[in-house]
């Protein structure tokens, strides 16, 4: 009988032994909970603030809010309840197939169209779900592991998406369209295997598009310039001609004046209103779209 009482006893502590403030009462507190980490670096197998991969971030962060999941990305697709794309709410697990090989990536919704999640380029960052030149394409499901509650919270501020395309965005692009043979010879010592766009830059990279700096980094983050570009897709498309097609900002000698204005004689672009070609300004990704239909 004693040991029955005992038992009782260390149950009822062990129970009130667990703060009552442990669960997130909204999603949008995970999601707070979540951008504490942003910028920790990605690392294999990480289930720390020292570093994360993808799932071992989602679980970190569910589990400081209270949720118990499971720790891989495949078994995470298993729980909870499945969720249509259009019924997403902050909160739910989205999943993406980057390997070719069925689900194996992780983030968290937020409302807005936006996810959270641990990066292999970037670490613990915020990205647009219907991202065009990746994310977009890979998405597989959701997978709603709490219900939370309907109350009001306030949403924190999120991320605005660049206008600009990077250096990634477009070897990913021109990849796809020119259907690159895939290049496991990476040379650049910011792009790893496990980059994201690790399999488009080397193809780029292979086929003579893209090269990196003089300190040997590809810079896939970074944005490319309207004469950056121009060199780009002169060179991947093959284009060919001359015209006397002239911009106010492009002098003669300019080290991409070939490029700027064989674009322009195959009617790939035609400058901007007051005559510039705009050499200097970074490549917006609506223009880059542009540039994209025109060479079909």
């Amino acid at each position: 009988m004693k040991r029955i009482v005992y038992t009782i006893l260390a149950s009822l502590l062990i129970f009130m032994s667990v703060p009552e403030a442990a669960s997130a009462k909204s999603a949008d507190q995970v999601i707070n909970i979540g951008k504490k980490y942003m910028g920790i670096k990605y690392r294999y197998g990480g289930t720390t603030p020292a570093g994360f991969d993808c799932s071992g971030y989602t679980q970190y962060v569910f589990r400081e809010a209270g949720v118990s999941i499971p720790r891989t990305t495949g078994s995470q697709f298993g729980a909870g309840k499945a969720v249509a794309k259009s019924n997403l709410k902050t909160g739910d697990l989205v999943f993406f197939n980057t390997s070719g090989r069925g689900v194996s990536h992780v983030g968290i919704f937020i409302q807005g169209g936006k996810f959270i999640h641990a990066s292999t380029s970037q670490g613990v960052t915020i990205t647009a779900l219907n991202d065009p030149y990746y994310w977009g394409s890979r998405y597989i499901g959701a997978r709603r592991v709490k219900n939370f509650d309907s109350a009001p919270a306030v949403a924190a501020p999120v991320q605005k998406e660049s206008p600009y395309i990077t250096r990634g965005e477009v070897a990913k692009v021109l990849a796809d369209k020119l259907n690159l043979p895939a290049s496991s010879n990476l040379n650049f010592k910011d792009v790893d295997a496990n980059h994201p766009l690790a399999a488009e830059i080397g193809a780029a990279a292979a086929a003579g598009i893209f090269g990196g700096d003089n300190n040997g980094n590809f810079n896939p983050n970074e944005s490319l310039t309207r004469a950056q570009l121009a060199k780009v897709l002169v060179d991947a498309f093959h284009l060919t001609g001359s015209s006397d097609v002239q911009f106010t900002d492009v002098k003669p000698g300019y080290w991409a004046e070939r490029h700027i204005n064989t674009l322009a004689t195959n009617k790939v672009t035609s400058g901007y209103a007051d005559g510039s070609f705009g050499i200097a300004n970074k490549v917006e990704k609506k223009h880059f779209n542009t540039f994209i239909s025109r060479l079909n």
